[in-house]
């Protein structure tokens, strides 16, 4: 009951503020001569309530849009020219943020100032100083960790930041970003822990959901793109002036064996391929739920695509290879290498050497008639080479005969699926 009180009291301020409102100067000089280049044509007779109640609602429509255009233009936040990005800047200098300036003093005695936001439908970015003349390049590498931003319907978990920090030491300009938050909302907290204790803060500042800017693109998509393992579907797009997101669902069994994620999927708008911000999947019935991030899109948008250029996949060896030093395979165009072989405490010990994104599996070693499955793998890491990454690990098998062959089962790797989906744009 409080809740829903609560919701009344909102929608009733909301109510009286659009009253209050006052339309630009020029407002019916627009709009009579947008209707009058308008061409007339023959249509149905319509309900006059119906209608006047459209007009009503198209009237606040444009209202509300052209006032708070005149609201917030100009209100730029300065000092993030170098941690901003391309998108990030020019709605920075389309005045597009919200000055917030508000401080609070960490245990340290490191002086938190939230400068600005950027809010859309697809996230809240903010923008804050961290200030010490002592010096914070020691400490506040492990003691200030931003948590979640909480308000009126709003409970928005941090999803990354970005940092630099003056030549000094003593001053630091950071971005955090966030879930979207409650378009009802008029106060946020920034909750955050601090200290070698981790002591819990915030900072509560005020937020005018009226300055949130407006969803570009929100439609379905529901294609779905069969792989080795199972199947990726893509079901929604939200494309707002800050990010692109598109959401979806996946079965693949062995999506997480390899580092590669969604990384070989592309957005391509106007031919041009759109900046991959990250991805992140959580659990879910039946499944794995996912959200791809991208880069705002043109204002001018002609056409979308959306490419699974590569994917995780996965190859039926059944490979007997012979175990020797310092020799080189190749498992359908993936590189493997055999580097040392020894005897140890813990049984038989080959290391091998791959591309970034191979995993052996069903890895076994035989001498004779005797086969032994490996026991584990210890040992990795990342070689540089040339033109890629290679992955060095050592496999040990339980048993102390030297092998004569390494037995193959199958391959996870990084595979070129090459499938399009187009996106209407219309």
């Amino acid at each position: 009951m409080k809740a829903l009180k609560k919701i009344e009291e909102v929608l009733s301020e909301e109510k009286r503020r659009i009253a209050d409102m006052t339309p630009p100067q020029d407002f019916e000089a627009r709009m009579r001569s947008a209707l009058d280049a308008k061409p007339s044509r023959k249509s149905k007779r319509k309900n006059p309530y119906i209608m006047m109640a459209a007009a009503g609602v198209l009237c606040f429509m444009l209202i509300s849009y052209n006032y708070n255009a005149f609201a917030y233009y100009g209100k730029k936040i300065f000092g993030y020219e170098e941690i901003m990005t391309g998108t990030m800047k020019d709605l920075n200098e389309k005045g597009m943020g919200q000055i917030i300036e508000r401080k609070t003093t960490l245990i340290d005695g490191t002086e938190l100032i939230i400068d600005g936001i950027m809010t859309d439908a697809n996230q809240l970015v903010m923008y804050y100083t961290l200030s010490n003349p002592q010096g914070i390049a020691d400490s506040l590498d492990y003691v200030f960790i931003s948590d979640k931003i909480t308000g009126f319907l709003t409970n928005a978990h941090g999803g990354g930041s970005m940092e630099l920090l003056n030549d000094e030491g003593t001053e630091i300009k950071g971005t955090m970003y966030f879930d979207p938050v409650s378009p009802f909302a008029k106060k946020l907290t920034l909750h955050f822990w601090q200290g070698q204790e981790y002591q819990e803060g915030s900072i509560t500042f005020p937020y005018d959901p009226n300055k949130a800017m407006q969803t570009q693109i929100k439609q379905s998509i529901k294609e779905t793109v069969k792989v080795d393992k199972g199947t990726v579907t893509f079901k929604t797009i939200t494309a707002t002036p800050t990010s692109t997101v598109i959401e979806g669902k996946m079965d693949v069994d062995n999506f997480d064996r390899i580092r590669f994620g969604f990384e070989g999927v592309k957005l391509i708008a106007n031919g041009n391929t759109i900046d991959n911000i990250g991805y992140g999947v959580r659990s879910a019935f039946n499944g794995s739920k996912f959200d791809l991030r991208f880069d705002g899109l043109p204002e001018e948008l002609h056409s979308l695509q959306l490419v699974v250029n590569e994917f995780v996949g996965y190859e039926k060896l059944e490979e007997q290879i012979p175990i020797a030093e310092d020799t080189h395979h190749d498992l359908e165009g993936n590189d493997l290498w055999i580097k040392r072989i020894a005897a140890t405490e813990r049984g038989i010990e080959i290391t091998i050497e791959t591309d970034e994104n191979l995993l052996l599996d069903g890895v076994s070693i035989q001498n004779g008639d005797n086969v032994t499955p490996i026991k584990t793998t210890i040992g990795q890491k990342l070689n540089k080479k040339t033109d890629k990454l290679t992955s060095e690990r050592t496999m040990v098998f339980e048993t102390k005969s030297m092998p004569e062959y390494l037995l193959i089962k199958g391959i996870h790797y990084v595979k070129e699926y090459n499938q399009k989906i187009e996106i209407p744009v219309d």
